[in-house]
């Protein structure tokens, strides 16, 4: 036991003192943490540049449909000017909108001339003010009284649904499909990441050995299964610890961001206020109650719990995974050779991305289940699910598998493993893996 704590302790340190994973692990929640401000600080401002839209109406009939904004001018010109649309738009104006007979008859009667492309929201300015216009004047010709505030007062009909679930404990929680996807996606994709990258770290760590010749070394004093466990756990160890760092930063980050960038609850309220009696669109107000609300609803899941099983479907898939690519990398000499061998289990774990996205939409169908209970997908499906209050004993039924999948695979890898690991010179096919493996067992 005293070897392996040797090996997991050089695995360990000889990574995490490495500058690149010192690097990685600090910046990468301050990169999260600084593209979600910047994204929310883009989506609040406004295009400031004015633009000079052009309006050539032929029909005669949209002579005063045009409003222009603070930073959209409309400029109506003569119909009967006989400047080329070309040379139009090269005297100032940014778009040209040309209306040729009446739209109620005809509504691709209508173009906009440009020399480069303009911006959605031109388009969306355009259109609607045109098709505002134009309901405007055909509820007009039903001759019907108020008509039009009748129908906008029906438009204006939009039901607020909350989702309430009960815990186990029978208390109203509020819940919300969209942040379990969101809580769900983050989940499976981290687990894929996580397992690819530091399976294949083993990989790469038990070639480099092999090929460095260290590993002769290192056999004469430690037994092939404790190189193998010890190199398995070191690695494991340094993806949680970056794992840990990434969440407690990522907490720090969003702190951070709720309490300086983000106006706290009250503050909110008194905003949407003041902007409701200026008549003014709360932007701010209703990005930051959105922020302060999708926190809340985050609070309010079992965000302890979700960790908590990620942590153990983290283990769990990690050595299942890495037991494998290990002796995957104690069957080659070099990385090249490892294709035959790394696909046939890296497919598994594609495979269960996809089924974890199918599975948002029934998580609790029979294809969600059967492959959260696989021991090679089930880490990414299980935790995909999780959000959605999968049943307590599919969990535990998952994790029994899960757990024992990895003791069967350990005593298969081990033994291809103390084979293969003194093998040199000679390109390895599955034939000859089994064979090591059914010698070894003699």
């Amino acid at each position: 036991m005293n070897k392996i704590l040797l090996i997991i302790n050089r695995e360990y340190l000889s990574r995490v003192r490495k500058k690149s994973f010192i690097i990685m692990t600090l910046l990468s929640p301050l990169l999260f943490a600084g593209i979600i401000s910047l994204v929310t600080y883009l989506n609040t401002q406004e295009n400031t540049d004015d633009k000079v839209i052009a309006i050539e109406d032929y029909s005669g009939l949209y002579s005063t449909t045009f409003k222009s904004t603070e930073h959209i001018k409309y400029e109506y010109i003569n119909s009967g000017d006989s400047l080329e649309k070309q040379q139009l738009l090269k005297e100032g104006f940014d778009a040209l909108v040309v209306i040729n007979e009446d739209l109620l008859q005809n509504k691709s009667a209508i173009q906009l001339y440009s020399e480069s492309q303009v911006t959605i929201n031109i388009i969306d300015n355009i259109k609607h003010q045109i098709n505002s216009y134009l309901r405007d004047k055909k509820l007009a010709s039903f001759q019907i009284e108020d008509l039009n505030e009748k129908i906008k007062e029906i438009n204006n009909v939009n039901v607020n649904l909350q989702t309430i679930r009960f815990n186990e404990a029978g208390e109203e929680k509020q819940s919300s499909a969209a942040i379990s996807i969101i809580i769900g996606i983050a989940a499976a994709f981290l687990l894929y990441m996580f397992l690819l990258l530091y399976g294949t770290q083993v990989m790469r760590g038990v070639i480099e050995e092999k090929t460095n010749r260290i590993v002769e070394v290192m056999i004469s004093s430690v037994k092939p299964f404790q190189l193998m466990m010890g190199k398995i756990i070191g690695i494991g160890l340094v993806a949680i610890t970056q794992f840990t760092l990434w969440i407690v930063l990522s907490l720090i980050a969003v702190f951070i961001l709720q309490s300086f960038i983000f106006p706290s609850p009250e503050q909110v309220s008194q905003g949407i206020e003041i902007s409701q009696s200026m008549q003014s669109a709360p932007d701010a107000a209703d990005t930051a109650a959105q922020f302060n609300n999708i926190i809340g609803l985050i609070t309010d899941t079992n965000i302890f719990g979700i960790i908590g099983l990620f942590v153990f479907y983290f283990i769990g898939g990690y050595l299942v995974y890495a037991t494998l690519f290990a002796a995957v990398g104690s069957a080659v000499d070099n990385e090249t050779d490892t294709q035959q061998f790394v696909t046939p289990i890296i497919l598994p774990l594609i495979l269960s991305i996809y089924v974890a996205m199918a599975a948002f939409n029934n998580p609790h169908g029979s294809v969600a289940f059967w492959f959260s209970i696989i021991p090679f997908t089930s880490p990414v499906v299980m935790m995909s699910r999780i959000p959605f209050d999968v049943p307590t004993w599919e969990i535990i039924l998952s994790m029994g598998i899960l757990t024992l999948s990895f003791i069967v695979l350990t005593w298969f890898a081990g033994k291809v493993y103390r084979t293969g690991i003194l093998m040199y010179g000679k390109k390895s096919s599955y034939k000859e893996v089994w064979k090591w493996f059914i010698q070894s067992g003699k």
